[in-house]
């Protein structure tokens, strides 16, 4: 492996889509020694493939919101245990904590739009025993410790 090929591989580590003419150029050699070199380092299995570099999700055009629930209190079960796990196989929801005070849960939900943020509310509100639902939607995100 020579000087030439270490250029060839550094091309294509930078860019796997450039063309052999755009290769040729760069490393002034003519386009068939090129495709002669990449060929043979193929073979020789220094280059082993191409492949696509693909980004993280995108997460920022989320929704999320908190939502907060009271539960009517003359329920003879506790509402937080009965309902955690109905509210655990909903997809969105993050984390759902019973809290003091007077709301009884806090759930925080991150779904893909507003549909789907409304649609988690609409099966929450079908809870008999739901008193009061309050949506708190999150405007912006200062910092987060937890990522």
């Amino acid at each position: 492996m020579d000087k030439f090929d270490r250029q060839i591989i550094e091309i294509l580590q930078g860019d796997a889509r450039a063309s052999v003419s755009d290769i040729a150029r760069e490393v002034n050699l003519s386009r068939s020694a090129v495709t002669a070199r990449i060929k043979k380092l193929e073979q020789d299995k220094v280059i082993l493939g191409y492949h696509a570099q693909i980004a993280e999700p995108d997460h920022t055009n989320n929704v999320s919101a908190y939502f907060a629930l009271k539960f009517d209190t003359s329920a003879s079960l506790h509402s937080c245990e009965l309902y955690a796990h109905k509210i655990y196989l909903i997809p969105g929801v993050k984390w759902c904590h019973a809290i003091s005070g007077e709301t009884d849960m806090m759930l925080y939900v991150e779904v893909e739009s507003m549909a789907k943020l409304n649609a988690i509310r609409d099966e929450l509100q079908s809870y008999s025993q739901l008193r009061q639902l309050i949506t708190h939607t999150v405007l912006k995100e200062l910092f987060n410790t937890a990522k």
